[in-house]
């Protein structure tokens, strides 16, 4: 039996009008949708922002993933799943796994892919892009990611502000994503480096509770999970 085609379809930010006309299309005919949430909860974003799209009589199937930084349970976590969508695949039903932003952009979905490459090479997969979350709080904010000469950096936070000091060094331009656990940390150091008047914060881009905060000073500020800055380091600290 031919085994069905993996889809690894990223939805965008949140807001379902930006869901890419070549993943709407794909999720009006696949009967089989994988949908990760963390194990906390039951919930799915990206479920939610697809909604609108799918078929009546899909069959959606929720993915548990750990919020941890335990690698043994993250890796077991890869590996279970994995073998639930194989596990479909190998019925012949093409099948979707949706996952918020770009699906090659800090998503869960690269974990997956790995692992369904590495242990079984003969399943095609393939990846449909789609809209990154700074590329639309940029939009929102009103915020120029780079221009002629320019280039830009996209980091995460979620470690604290090391790698903001570094990068800092070598962009004119940096997005910060997972912002929301070590915010302030990451504001502190914007103070000593001069920063934070150049830092927009955006949170919840395109949802229910959209903010876009262009003095992140100003007030005592506890970011949501969604939350990124956008930061402005044209005649900055970069390195000659």
């Amino acid at each position: 039996m031919k085994k069905g085609t993996l889809y690894g379809i990223g939805v965008g930010p949140g807001d379902p009008e930006l869901v890419t006309i070549k993943a709407a299309y794909l999720l009006q005919n696949i009967k089989i949708i994988f949908a990760p949430f963390s194990s906390k909860n039951t919930y799915s974003l990206a479920f939610d922002i697809i909604s609108p799209y799918i078929k009546r009589d899909a069959q959606v199937i929720k993915l548990s993933f750990p919020m941890t930084k335990d690698k043994k349970v993250l890796e077991d976590a890869w590996n279970e799943n994995a073998e639930i969508i194989v596990s479909y695949l190998n019925r012949g039903e093409d099948s979707a796994f949706v996952t918020l932003g770009d699906p090659m952009t800090y998503s869960t979905f690269g974990y997956i892919k790995k692992v369904i490459e590495e242990e079984y090479p003969d399943i095609v997969i393939k990846v449909i892009p789609g809209i990154t979350s700074y590329h639309a709080a940029a939009a929102r904010a009103g915020k120029i990611l780079a221009e002629s000469e320019e280039s830009f950096v996209v980091i995460s936070g979620a470690m604290g502000a090391e790698k903001l000091r570094k990068a800092i060094h070598c962009a004119d331009h940096i997005v910060v994503l997972k912002v929301y656990k070590n915010f302030s940390e990451i504001k502190d150091a914007l103070k000593e480096m001069n920063l934070i008047d150049k830092a927009v914060l955006v949170s919840r881009c395109g949802l229910e509770g959209e903010e876009v905060v262009k003095d992140i000073r100003s007030k005592d500020i506890t970011p949501s999970y969604l939350s990124l800055l956008i930061i402005d380091n044209k005649g900055g600290l970069k390195d000659e």
